[in-house]
């Protein structure tokens, strides 16, 4: 049998089987959609309907409009309003709600003679992130108010804009880091359990007495899994696109192209867990052992510059942290081919060496 000839045998092979298990099919194409929507959901820093009580102690009319223009939005949500500041604190320390604004006797008469007048904020610090936020918008509104309202303008004038996500949306941060993560569980996982299933069925040894080379074995087993992870991608970004309008502004060949690089190295190390493992199950363990570290290190959640200087380093040698930052560059900020050229090569790299050993390892084994 000619190696094309036994190839293109080998993935049909694999295609057939792939599709006949109904596990592996949803696992391989609908799962992914399903996680991201699932996940795109559930990975979400925006602030909104903060539950807030109230104790305004002045109780005139400029510290109830300052209390409706704070609560007008839909971030703080009032829960409670009261005049003394010891309940305010009781309710936060309680749980009935995360912040409390407390504006003090005098408010109104002090900005009437443009005393300097302090407000207090308690906030619930359990919630770091909603902590943090609601300190900010609090102190913000109060700064452009007194600008508004002081009689000579402010010396310096500060006009904020955000590039590619005017909103601050956190879905178009997280959804891209999510579609990455995906693509690595689900060939991580159906790759290392490839092979480890083909010798608990007994099937492996049945074709390895055929004239099918090793190597003509594992492309026929690997090619059919890189285009379903393509297909998964292409599925992926639609769902991006069109249940969370993550926008596409750069070029999709660019980003294809990381994604068959990305894929390349995972399927090697897919490969390559599978050669060690006897079973299905013991892939399974391992692929779970590898895939958690590379997402933690990928920067999917948290940047790679607030990880410790010593770790740093090692993100380098993860193939999903140049990948998310592709996805990132080109979803987001428009980029083309020469912005991402350093991820490509880095991933080239790292599909090559990985790929390639693997496939030495497992050759080795089947010889």
């Amino acid at each position: 049998m000619r190696p094309p000839t036994a190839l293109l045998a080998v993935m049909a092979k694999e295609v057939r089987q792939t599709l006949r298990d109904r596990r592996i099919a949803f696992v391989l194409i609908a799962a992914p959609v399903i996680q991201l929507v699932v996940l795109g959901h559930a990975v979400n820093l925006d602030v909104r309907d903060v539950p807030t009580i109230v104790a305004d102690q002045d109780q005139t009319p400029a510290s109830r409009a300052l209390v409706a223009a704070l609560t007008a939005g839909d971030t703080f949500t009032p829960v409670a309003a009261t005049r003394r500041a010891a309940d305010a604190h009781d309710a936060l320390v309680q749980g009935d709600a995360s912040v409390a604004l407390i504006v003090p006797d005098g408010y109104a008469a002090a900005r009437v003679s443009d005393h300097p007048v302090a407000l207090q904020v308690l906030t619930d610090g359990s919630d770091s992130n909603r902590a943090t936020f609601a300190q900010s918008a609090i102190t913000n509104y109060t700064l452009s108010a007194s600008a508004r309202a002081a009689h000579r303008a402010a010396p310096v004038r500060i006009e904020p804009r955000v590039l590619f996500n005017p909103t601050l949306a956190s879905t178009f941060y997280f959804v891209p880091g999510v579609a990455a993560t995906l693509l690595l569980l689900v060939a991580l996982v159906v790759m290392s359990m490839g092979l480890a299933r083909e010798k608990e069925m007994g099937t492996l040894e049945q074709v390895l007495v055929t004239p099918i080379r090793p190597l003509t074995l594992i492309l026929g087993k690997t090619i059919p899994l890189g285009v379903i992870g393509l297909l998964d991608l292409t599925l992926v970004i639609i769902a991006a696109m069109a249940l969370f309008h993550v926008p596409m502004r750069g070029d999709l060949a660019t980003l294809y192209l990381g994604g068959a690089l990305y894929l390349l190295a995972i399927l090697g190390l897919g490969l390559f867990l599978s050669s060690l493992a006897k079973n299905q199950q013991q892939a399974f363990f391992l692929a779970m052992f590898v895939m958690l570290p590379a997402m933690l290190l990928s920067g999917f959640m948290t940047p790679i510059a607030n990880m410790p200087a010593f770790i740093q380093p090692l993100t380098l040698f993860n193939p999903a942290r140049h990948f998310v930052e592709i996805l990132r560059a080109v979803m987001l900020e428009g980029a083309s081919f020469g912005d991402v050229l350093s991820q490509l090569i880095a991933l080239a790299g790292l599909g090559l060496s990985v790929f390639g050993a693997a496939a030495l390892t497992v050759s080795r084994r089947l010889g």
